[in-house]
């Protein structure tokens, strides 16, 4: 599953720890995705919310993205390094 990230962001907070937005495309499915990222720590234990970008899209391409990050440890990493290297 090819991936083309657009935006990535993350902020810091006393209440939700680390939160981190990505934006990304993935090849052949028609809409763009938002992956939400959630760390108490900023190191370890990452939680994630997938959403569509703009606009609802197709179900089994956003369930299949979904299933990638549960399943691929170095697809899921990728969005992590993403937020981090916007702090550069």
């Amino acid at each position: 599953m090819k991936v083309n990230i657009l935006k990535a962001t993350i902020n810091e907070s006393e209440d939700e720890g680390f939160v981190g937005h990505v934006h990304f495309e993935v090849e052949n499915h028609k809409q763009s995705y938002e992956v939400t990222l959630q760390s108490n720590n900023g190191r370890n234990n990452w939680s994630y919310a997938l959403n569509f970008l703009n606009q609802p899209g197709s179900e089994e391409e956003i369930q299949a993205v979904d299933e990638r990050l549960e399943e691929d440890d170095a697809f899921f990493e990728q969005f992590v390094v993403a937020v981090y290297k916007k702090e550069e």
